[in-house]
């Protein structure tokens, strides 16, 4: 982000733009939500698509007529549909897509080859299904003599909410309904989607009690073949011996009728602002517009860019393994809205916290259903604050 204000601050000199970083989840959005409301908010923020409806609610953020994008040369047609469709809440687009970040399958490429996982190029041979995807396991483990694969279990509620809800909304599983006030959650889904995700790990195949940090040192060193992690960790991967032996694709599709990829989206809001005059508008078009356009510099950190003309480019399609998993961003899934979900939420806590403990053997299947729906249920029947 820094790189592409840069980029900005080149091309706008006449501009001071200053640019502020904060804690990302709630602090983030508190903090964003209260300089709103307090009337002395930034002139653009960033928000994810998943926690977008909730500021929409409660009246914080003014929306992007379509004539006025078309204006500054930027047609809702130009950005991925998904996204698109995510941004728009009450028929109108509330915010301007910067990316898709969806969750991934890394892979050992030296580990797969042995393991007669990948083609003639070294591309991933297609996987399917439950069965297939534990022979690739197992086979996996075979070369490394330690796992299969691995994905943080313990301290990481984020990943085990992400990696349940791929494989979940696979199965074609809900969680909320009626902006949260109504639980949905398919209990048998869910508990053949936790099955599968425990006899990973009861079998041995991937390790039951692992926190970042053991991931990062069991991937980056060769000792499990597969990583289901977030493709914003690319540039952690890059800067370890694994550097040029890896490579992302989508997750495979294991449950249901098609694939779908958990996903979220970073993108840019114009906060509420009674000073913002239509001068000042028009300057925090230009930069999202100029944020949009030199979006590769973005994709260089894993994310998948939102605008068309650039996610479609030559210069992107030649940036590896971004290009591989584009197709992530087209089945993407994002939260359900509520005001208590979306990234870093209560909700992401509360499945995440759940999953963990059904993944490390805590608790059954059947008990981990059960914890998501108790934990869910005293937010399902709030008053909310928002709305």
């Amino acid at each position: 982000m820094a790189k592409m204000e840069k980029v900005y601050e080149r091309s706008h000199p006449s501009i001071d733009l200053s640019a502020t970083t904060l804690s990302w989840g709630t602090p983030y959005y508190t903090k964003l939500a209260l300089a709103t409301a307090g009337g002395a908010p930034p002139d653009v923020g960033i928000v994810h698509l998943s926690r977008l409806d909730t500021f929409v609610e409660a009246g914080l953020l003014t929306p992007f007529p379509a004539d006025e994008l078309t204006a500054f040369g930027m047609p809702a047609t130009n950005f991925t549909p998904r996204a698109a469709q995510k941004a728009t809440v009450d028929g109108q687009l509330h915010a301007i897509p910067l990316d898709t970040h969806p969750f991934v399958m890394y892979y050992n490429i030296p580990v797969c080859r042995k393991a007669g996982l990948l083609d003639a190029d070294d591309n991933l041979k297609p996987i399917h299904g439950p069965a297939e995807l534990t022979a690739a396991l197992l086979a996996a483990k075979k070369v490394t003599g330690h796992y299969g694969g691995v994905v943080a279990v313990i301290g990481d509620p984020a990943t085990n909410l992400r990696y349940f809800s791929t494989l979940y909304y696979q199965a074609g599983g809900t969680y909320i309904a009626d902006a949260g006030q109504k639980i949905t959650i398919d209990n048998d889904k869910a508990a053949q989607v936790l099955t599968f995700m425990r006899n990973l790990t009861k079998s041995g195949l991937m390790p039951a009690t692992i926190n970042d940090a053991g991931v990062l040192s069991l991937f980056s060193t060769g000792k499990a073949g597969f990583l289901f992690d977030g493709e914003w960790d690319i540039p952690t991967y890059r800067a370890t011996p694994l550097n040029g032996k890896f490579n992302v694709v989508p997750i495979p599709h294991i449950f249901g009728p098609k694939p779908v990829a958990y996903a979220d989206s970073h993108s840019f809001v114009i906060p509420r602002n009674s000073a913002m005059d239509k001068n000042r508008r028009a300057m925090v078009l230009t930069f999202i517009k100029t944020m949009l356009e030199n979006s590769l510099i973005w994709a260089g950190g894993g994310h998948v860019p939102a605008w068309t003309p650039v996610r479609d480019s030559a210069a992107f399609k030649a940036l590896k393994p971004q290009a591989n998993y584009v197709a992530a961003a087209e089945t993407a899934m994002y939260d359900p809205p509520a005001w208590y979900s979306g990234a870093g939420s209560d909700f992401e806590n509360i499945i995440g916290a759940a999953v963990a403990n059904s993944q490390s053997g805590v608790s059954s299947a059947s008990s981990a259903v059960g914890q998501m729906w108790s934990g869910l249920r005293p937010y399902a029947d709030a008053k909310a604050p928002v709305g």
